[in-house]
């Protein structure tokens, strides 16, 4: 059964892109995970190629239980927002996996020319601690189990992360009919592909014990 979430809040989420584009896509994230990393590339190859038509929202889903480093990443994240760079953190983040300790995040607030001393008191005394728990509950109830996880459109998308099945074919020449095609092959994908998070997670993973 497809699980539905409501659509990016532009108000609370991080996003991307216009607020009037035809297509709305979220991300439940993990920046330790490697297949995360992976998605990203997917995911600026969207948005490159959809310009306008697309918003693009991403949501913390760290999976403390496997990926150690996750939480303070996402706080780090948060702290650089509240400098008004979530963006850069977020990047850098995800191109820098291997190198997620602490001392790497100021490292990285001071790359982004922002308040070092300020983001790594933020992210040790885990003043986001609460904005980042309700992204991952919010995912919990949307049956998210595994990361990365999307939703285009509000519809849990399962289908393979490349760009060929995102879009289904070349883009044509009437940008209306190219938006209706993409949102239609995307959806199809919801219902005929095997689940995302049992090709990521198999074995059963449990997200639930320590965050529900």
């Amino acid at each position: 059964m497809t699980k539905s979430l409501t659509l990016p809040d532009t108000e609370r989420d991080h996003v991307s892109g216009s607020v009037k584009g035809a297509i709305k896509l979220l991300e439940y994230g993990d920046y330790e995970c490697p297949f995360c990393a992976d998605a990203q590339p997917i995911v600026k190859e969207i948005q490159r190629r959809l310009g306008d038509d697309l918003l693009f929202a991403f949501r913390h889903f760290p999976l403390i239980n496997i990926h150690p480093h996750s939480e303070h990443a996402a706080e780090a994240a948060e702290a650089a927002s509240a400098q008004e760079n979530f963006w850069g953190m977020h990047a850098l983040l995800f191109e820098n996996q291997s190198a997620l300790e602490d001392q790497d995040l100021v490292a990285y607030a001071g790359e982004l020319s922002l308040d070092e001393t300020r983001l790594i008191r933020e992210v040790t005394s885990s003043v986001y601690a609460l904005r980042i728990r309700e992204d991952f509950k919010s995912g919990v109830r949307g049956g998210v189990n595994g990361t990365p996880t999307f939703f285009i459109n509000g519809e849990r998308y399962d289908g393979p992360r490349d760009v060929g099945h995102f879009f289904g074919g070349p883009v044509q020449a009437d940008r209306g009919e190219v938006i209706e095609t993409e949102v239609r092959t995307l959806r199809t994908s919801l219902r005929r592909t095997a689940r995302m998070a049992q090709f990521l997670w198999k074995g059963g993973l449990d997200v639930r014990s320590k965050r529900a």
